[in-house]
């Protein structure tokens, strides 16, 4: 079985499930003011490595090395980790965690997600979702009672088609403090200020951090628990994601969390917006993220019907490939084949997470220092890797 990265000439390899189209659904929901959802007993995911000892994967391990000596020399500082079947095929660890401290990179650093932190975010509200205690078609006041919109969805706020301005654009003009602003003094200002809609809700997708702020202080009203509570509670310590966190600026980085350089090592300041969380603010490990990754094959949070509507393309105003389902980028090919991704960006961290889920293949590559050329990596390891004639080379011990 081969994996198929960039569709330059389609030819037929799979024949999967039709796209899932963001439908609404008449499923009857409430938000439950007495939350009382037990964490799941799913078990952590124990990563291991595959057997790398064929000719093949050797040859290939050697051009991957090669290219991250290269990248090492360019500037490169990050944590790389790509897998399949569940199984590490390759690990990397280039550069500082902290460079004052002479901290070299490793498993246990976590970086700053930026945006692939909404990821967690829609799954949790999915989650919710799933089980009842709210409905993602009901407007987003059945559960915030100050947001001015009568309009807008929870689902329009996860495919991002809510209209809504970003919060980074308006914010200066009414907060003028230096201290870190929080999702609910936002959603304060919001509902004081009412700051004009760019276009009306539904109509067309435009990308904005404002949504998943939102998101984040929704699972906060459902569940009467602290957005970091209860991803900690109901996936990373369920999944075994022991490195990873939501930040809080007040309480300040554990020990061992990477710091974010700009592209000369200057360490990047805080600012006022790093107290909102949802649409960024998760840190984490690349083996971390493969825990994350693998918990959708295996369906430990999410049911696949509810995963199957968050892979399902939300806008169609624009021709091509370009998509974005419930808290995912993606790329839709002709032929049914899609590609499950999302970046980030934020205070010199590049971020990028990519899932071939028809081939339970991913790629994960995070930088705690600013370099764009990052965002390139994943077509370039992919295109290493699928050199091989097959992914059966990797398959000697990995089932």
């Amino acid at each position: 079985m081969k994996i198929i990265l960039k569709r330059t000439i389609y030819i037929s390899l799979f024949f999967i499930a039709v796209l899932f189209a963001c439908q609404s659904r008449n499923q009857s929901a409430q938000a439950n003011p007495n939350f009382d959802l037990a964490p799941i007993e799913m078990g952590a995911i124990k990563l291991s490595h595959s057997d790398t000892n064929s000719a093949e994967w050797k040859r290939i391990a050697f051009r991957l090395d090669s290219f991250y000596t290269v990248q090492a020399r360019a500037g490169f500082n990050g944590s790389v980790l790509i897998g399949y079947k569940g199984k590490v095929l390759y690990e990397k660890y280039i550069g500082y965690a902290n460079r004052s401290r002479a901290m070299a990179l490793s498993p246990e650093n976590a970086v700053q997600l930026a945006s692939v932190s909404k990821t967690f975010t829609a799954a949790a509200v999915l989650y919710l979702y799933q089980n009842k205690y709210l409905d993602i078609d009901k407007p987003v006041s059945e559960y915030l009672k100050n947001f001015p919109y009568s309009d807008i969805t929870v689902r329009m706020l996860l495919c991002h088609r809510s209209g809504l301005a970003n919060y980074w654009a308006w914010l200066p003009k009414f907060y003028k403090s230096k201290e870190p602003i929080y999702n609910d003094q936002v959603i304060e200002l919001m509902a004081q200020h009412k700051p004009a809609i760019e276009f009306k809700a539904n109509s067309r997708f435009k990308y904005c951090n404002t949504n998943y702020l939102l998101l984040a202080s929704i699972i906060e009203k459902v569940t009467e628990m602290s957005f970091s509570n209860f991803l900690s509670n109901y996936i990373f310590k369920p999944l075994g994601m022991n490195h990873s966190f939501v930040f809080d600026p007040a309480k300040g980085l554990p020990n061992k969390a990477t710091i974010s350089y700009s592209s000369g090592y200057s360490p990047h300041p805080n600012d006022y917006r790093d107290g909102v969380y949802g649409d960024k603010g998760i840190y984490s490990t690349v083996q971390d993220m493969y825990r994350w990754d693998q918990s959708f094959y295996h369906n430990t949070f999410l049911n696949n019907e509810t995963i199957e509507m968050a892979y399902g393309p939300c806008s169609f105003e624009r021709p091509g490939i370009k998509n974005y389902g419930l808290g995912w980028r993606m790329f839709c090919y002709p032929d049914g084949y899609k590609i499950i991704f999302h970046n980030g960006f934020w205070h010199g961290n590049n971020t990028c997470f990519y899932r071939f889920v028809k081939d339970n293949f991913t790629i994960i590559v995070l930088g705690n220092k600013a370099s764009q050329a990052i965002y390139k990596q994943p077509q370039v390891l992919y295109s290493i890797v699928k050199n091989a004639d097959s992914v059966s080379a990797f398959d000697d011990g990995m089932e």
